[in-house]
């Protein structure tokens, strides 16, 4: 485990922010009896690292576990860990606590874009305020330059097996296929579609393009119903054709496509904390100070 950065809490809050790190934000809302810190204390909890402390001891740790596993499922939102510091614990200070867990995904969207050419770059471009994390393939050496290497949010990888890299991919990913190679784009479609976990699927080129991809797949022995999760042409609006056809329209379009697939609204666990959770701060914050 890394060890614990002098960053403040809220030092380490910001950067993450603007980073897009998944976070979590551990608060401590109420206590009673003698506890090692005060309500209002506060630390940030990364998969790897920690900033601050909420006072050490067995029930930190549970903490910064509780909001690790959070994280690795990917249940973002509020939620409440409740210790008792004698119970749980195990700790001797015989008071309780309540730790609110703020759960950030430090991104609306991730998005995989396969291919560095001109639409690549100007979905890359377009795309650069938005709070998406973008990994960028491309499998022709050098092809990522100084300036590619400056995008927000990005990552950058050398395409060099579909299969191994599609399968590496986070869950609920959208993903591009733009590379220069008609092969390329093929391999990677036959890899997408076999991921069932995959948010969306598009593919850069004309309809006989798609008319030849599909012949292929259905020959390979992929089912219509897998086939038809790819969008190809990207960009299409209301089934029109887009008689512009520079890199920046194409990108403009497949970006505002995007734009819709990805606006997922929020669960109902990501909009506060549950009733009873709330009711229980307050009823034991009442009792508290009574």
């Amino acid at each position: 485990m890394t060890p614990a950065a002098p960053d403040t809490w809220h030092a380490a809050l910001d950067r993450l922010q603007r980073s897009a790190v998944p976070h979590v934000l551990a608060t401590q809302v109420t206590s009673a009896g003698s506890t090692p810190r005060e309500p209002g204390a506060r630390m940030v909890i990364t998969r790897d690292s920690i900033f601050d402390t909420l006072g050490g001891g067995t029930f930190e740790w549970q903490t910064i576990s509780a909001a690790r596993d959070y994280l690795q499922q990917q249940r973002y939102g509020f939620h409440l860990e409740a210790f008792s510091l004698g119970g749980r614990s195990g700790q001797c200070c015989g008071g309780f606590v309540n730790i609110l867990l703020e759960v950030f995904a430090g991104v609306d969207a991730h998005v995989a874009i396969f291919g560095a050419g001109h639409v690549g770059r100007e979905i890359v471009n377009l795309s650069a305020p938005l709070p998406w994390q973008r990994l960028w393939f491309d499998s022709r050496p050098n092809i990522f330059s100084d300036q590619d290497q400056q995008q927000p949010r990005t990552s950058f990888h050398k395409l060099d097996d579909a299969r191994i890299q599609v399968a590496d991919l986070p869950p609920n990913s959208h993903v591009l296929v733009l590379t220069h190679s008609h092969d390329e784009d093929y391999a990677l479609i036959a890899a997408l579609i076999e991921r069932d976990d995959i948010a969306s699927i598009g593919l850069i080129g004309s309809d006989s393009k798609w008319a030849s991809f599909k012949g292929r797949l259905k020959r390979a022995g992929y089912a219509a119903d897998t086939i038809e999760r790819v969008r190809c042409p990207i960009g299409r609006i209301h089934d029109a054709k887009l008689h512009n056809k520079t890199p920046y329209a194409i990108a403009l379009t497949a970006v505002t496509e995007l734009l819709w697939l990805a606006d997922t609204p929020p669960g109902p666990d990501t909009r506060g904390l549950a009733p009873q959770a709330l009711q229980r701060l307050l009823d034991e914050s009442s009792a508290t100070s009574s």
